[in-house]
Formats: C-alpha cells, structure tokens, sequence
C-alpha cells in the first residue's frame, strides 16, 4: 500500500463526513470536497462536534486524539486543490449515475494513473458508474453501511477489469483503518449486504401483510432473536455451530425443513400503493409508542458499544 497518507472524500453531506471521520481515526489526512460553496467547511464544524461528543463519552475510535484528529482534515471547493497528492479517492455524491459517471470523469483528468477511484454507491454496479473512466483498472465501488463510522462492513465490488492489486490495496486501508471489509468476486445488483437485507425485508413484510405477526413483533424477531446472534457471527457459521459435526451435519438434520418453508415463501410484497398503507401506518405507531428512545443517534452509539 502507498506510504502516501492523503485521501480526497468527495462529497461532504452524511456519508462524505463519517467517511473522512473513519480515514482521519486511522492517520490519515482527509481533503474533504464539495461543490457548493461552504459546505465543507460545514462538514468539519459537524465532525468537530461529533468527535468532541465521542471522544467525551470515550467512544472516539483511533490511537489520537479528538484535536490531532481534526488537524488532519480540510476543506476544499477547488477540486484539483482537493485531488493534489491524493493515493485514494473515496466518491460521496447523492446516488444519480449520471453525476456519479460526470464526477469520476473530472477526478481521472486530475489525477494520476496510480490513484484508487472508490465509490460509495449502495446501489449501481461499478461497469455503470464507471463507464466513462478510461482507465478502469483501478476502479472500485467501496459500499459502506450507513454510518461507515458507527458500522463497520465495508463491501468491495470490483469493476470487471479492476486490477487485483487495487482490490488488495483497498482491503488493506480499509482494514487500516478499522473497518472490515469483505470481497466481492464479481459485481451483482445490490451486492451482498443488500440482497441479504432485501430477503429479510421481503420475508417480514409478508408476515406482518399476510396477519401472521404484528410489525412490533417481527421486528422483536431480529432484534431480541436472530439480531442478537448475527451481531457476533453469521449465518454460516451458525450453522455450522449448532450441528455437532458440522454444516454439513447441519444440512443432514434441517436441510429439508429449510427447503419446504423456502418454498412455501410468497411472491415480492409491494411495498407501495393501498395495501402498503397500513403496515407503514403501524410501523409508524409502533415505532413512536414503542420505541420512543430509538433515536439515529442513540442507535449509532449503540452499534458502537458491539466492538468495545
């Protein structure tokens, strides 16, 4: 990986700013950068006060301080000022291909053929995002969850031609900087995380549409069951644990279980129009009555808590 400490986040809105909030914990200097006039500078004074909360309530991550961290981040308007002597780029911009596919056309004229070209979108496929970049080799879609501050997982997608040395390279500053990222061997629409959320989603809403189980309820499912397991380790691995030989053992005993409630899984809920209106409606209430204290905030410092 480059000795080269300088990373350019593009975008300084919510995603932009946890971003350059994770690189700065791990030492390295951020160039935050944002087209609209102040808007970066904004974006420090915000991470100026969440670093000074955290770093308060000793959830702060990295070796340095709230102060040394902060001395690592600046703010740009110019982008060739923002790119300069950058070895990453990490791509924030609201989710429109044709912006994303104009921004990374920009960066590539500024920048050297060595700089790794990273985005952040959550759904569209690097070959789409790319496809105006000349030098596709070292590009990569970087797809955290959101916060990427708070949430560690970060999935890295590869552009059919991205170098393996770029996928390397990412792995390890991601890593260095206390994320965890996983490989994607090759693109799919909603990369992994999002395709596991989405059978959860599709599966939940049936139940609760289909008067099996309350939304209140199923939600109690993942937070109080299954959430409680999967926030330590995942479904294969489960699996694997509670057979006495193994997964396969596992597959042995429930396999066929597994594929008669598989098969009995309804088609895709739709999840607008009059017969969405009264699980969002409940949803809504429950989420008011129920879980008042659930606030973004709370539920990020809480997500926090798992790693210490």
């Amino acid at each position: 990986m480059s000795s080269n400490m300088k990373i350019t986040v593009i975008g300084s809105g919510l995603i932009g700013r946890s971003w350059a909030m994770v690189f700065a914990s791990g030492g390295y200097s951020v160039k935050i950068y944002d087209n609209q006039p102040g808007q970066a500078a904004n974006a420090i004074a915000e991470i100026r006060k969440q670093m000074e909360e955290l770093e308060e309530a000793h959830m702060l991550r990295g070796e340095l301080t709230a102060m040394q961290q902060l001395a690592l981040l600046s703010s740009y308007e110019d982008l060739t000022q923002a790119l300069e002597g950058a070895f990453f780029v990490q791509e924030c911009v609201f989710e429109q291909l044709e912006v994303k596919q104009s921004v990374f056309q920009d960066i590539e004229r500024l920048v050297g053929k060595d700089v790794i070209l990273s985005s952040s979108t959550s759904c569209l496929v690097p070959s789409n995002v790319f496809a105006k970049v000349q030098n596709r080799t070292r590009c990569l879609v970087s797809h955290p969850v959101n916060p990427p501050y708070y949430v560690k997982l970060v999935e890295l997608v590869p552009h059919p031609e991205t170098a393996n040395t770029v996928m390397d390279n990412t792995h390890a500053l991601m890593t260095k900087v206390g994320q965890a990222p996983v490989r994607l061997k090759k693109e799919i629409d909603g990369f992994a995380l999002n395709r596991v959320q989405a059978a959860i989603i599709a599966e939940s809403w049936r139940l609760v549409q289909d008067g099996i189980i309350s939304v209140k309820d199923v939600d109690l499912v993942m937070s109080e069951g299954l959430g409680m397991r999967y926030a330590f380790i995942g479904p294969m691995e489960t699996m694997h644990l509670n057979a006495p030989e193994g997964l396969e053992d596992y597959m042995k005993r429930y396999g066929e279980g597994i594929q008669r409630v598989l098969t009995s899984f309804g088609p895709v809920p739709n999840f607008s129009g009059e017969g969405a209106k009264g699980i969002i409606n409940v949803s809504m209430m429950a989420a008011s009555f129920h879980f008042p204290s659930r606030q973004p905030c709370l539920n990020n410092r809480n997500i926090l808590l798992l790693y210490l």
